[in-house]
């Protein structure tokens, strides 16, 4: 009758965990939806609210405006820019999640549209979206000099100026793509020659938006995660580990 009684318990126990379980993630689903549904009656048309998330801190709220993370308070009026990092742990809460919402399928990057340059065995995989015009490609192309054993694939996404559809064109155009991009982007020596062959840099340019690259440098790796600007060799090194 004990034993009994305590798999009674026992049962009731789980039962009631269950339960108040459940209600938590109700109200704590419900919490996020009513400020999802205030921040996005405060932005209106200017911007979409894509996701909604409670953070470790009561009543703050994690914003994802298509691939930005933003903060909330739970009124929905109050709106905070930064990072947010974990102290005890050093863990920086905003990149990480930021990582997370913006993670590609490597397999889905069409790499025949991108010049592919490969060093040593090319065993180590990046993609770079860059504008022949842009100084901070400039400087990333530079340091790439200095890695080994990787395969970069170069999208040409002419973002700046007239000059750079051009440069992009004539680069793309070339018998050694990869001899030119890289005789322009570290040497100097300017591209020449025609700038009427087919290109995928429409198409290009449609997947940067697709993915929301805004800005160049842009940098993706097999994994899946993104790194942008010009960032130190090191930090490089570490995500094609």
């Amino acid at each position: 009758m004990g034993i009994q009684f305590k798999k009674y318990s026992l049962v009731l126990a789980t039962l009631a965990s269950f339960i108040i379980t459940g209600s938590m993630v109700q109200a704590q689903t419900l919490a996020e939806q009513k400020v999802k549904n205030e921040i996005q009656k405060q932005l209106g048309d200017r911007a979409k609210v894509t996701g909604v998330k409670s953070t470790p801190i009561k009543d703050l709220y994690e914003i994802a405006i298509g691939g930005d993370i933003v903060y909330a308070d739970a009124s929905g009026r109050y709106l905070i820019q930064g990072e947010l990092i974990d102290l005890k742990s050093g863990t920086n809460l905003t990149e990480q999640r930021s990582n997370e919402i913006n993670r590609i399928k490597w397999s889905d990057l069409p790499l025949n549209d991108a010049i592919k340059i490969v060093r040593g065995n090319g065993a180590r995989q990046m993609a770079v979206f860059a504008d022949p015009n842009c100084g901070f490609c400039k400087r990333l192309e530079k340091s790439f000099q200095d890695l080994n054993n990787v395969t970069i694939y170069n999208f040409l996404v002419p973002m700046l100026s007239a000059d750079s559809l051009t440069k992009s064109q004539q680069i793309w155009c070339a018998s050694d793509r990869a001899k030119v991009w890289t005789d322009w982007m570290v040497g100097g020596v300017a591209p020449s020659g025609k700038t009427d062959c087919a290109n995928p840099l429409d198409r290009n340019a449609a997947l940067a938006k697709k993915l929301g690259v805004t800005g160049t440098p842009a940098m993706f790796f097999v994994d899946g995660s993104r790194v942008a600007g010009a960032v130190p060799l090191a930090q490089i090194e570490k995500k094609l580990k």
